[in-house]
């Protein structure tokens, strides 16, 4: 199977590229394995609990909790493991939690795909309050019984994030 995790974070347009790992609807976590080069099952989330959006990991990036940044591309489709989507920085959303060596930051950036990113909600415009909560309250509730006790930190914007990637790079 092809290492994802030599691919860069960008493109050759410059935009972000996330490999999804957990597709929307899915209620299992999936993990990329990069020294096998596969996709493996991590968990189940917690009973009645989907992916709202499909979740992944940007490429050639490593975050303070060791594994690649998490990132999740909020759009209208389904895709499936293993499928690179090209993408723009929407914003950041800061969390930590609990690691064996005490509290880590794990944030996640939030994409939406190159296709609409720039036409339908533009890079520079804003989640919703409600929005906001909503994506809070599902990264809270996919740690429910797990070692993690997730903590929201705070929001940042599309440039943010953007310059968090390439602080990342591997």
């Amino acid at each position: 199977m092809f290492d994802y995790s030599k691919l860069s974070p960008f493109d050759e347009k410059g935009r972000v590229q996330m490999v999804v790992e957990s597709p929307r609807g899915s209620s299992i976590k999936f993990k990329y394995d990069d020294k096998r080069c596969m996709f493996t099952v991590s968990r189940s989330l917690a009973m009645g609990l989907t992916y709202p959006f499909d979740w992944g990991f940007i490429p050639g990036t490593n975050g303070d909790d060791g594994d690649a940044v998490d990132a999740v591309c909020i759009h209208d489709g389904i895709c499936f493991p293993g499928v690179l989507l090209p993408c723009r920085c929407l914003a950041l959303l800061e969390v930590d939690q609990q690691s064996s060596g005490g509290r880590v930051s794990n944030p996640r950036v939030i994409l939406v795909p190159a296709w609409d990113g720039g036409q339908l909600l533009g890079v520079d415009v804003d989640l919703s309050d409600r929005a906001k909560a909503e994506i809070e309250q599902f990264f809270l509730s996919a740690t429910l019984f797990t070692d993690k006790d997730a903590r929201i930190v705070g929001w940042h914007d599309h440039v943010s994030a953007a310059n968090f990637i390439h602080s990342k790079r591997t």
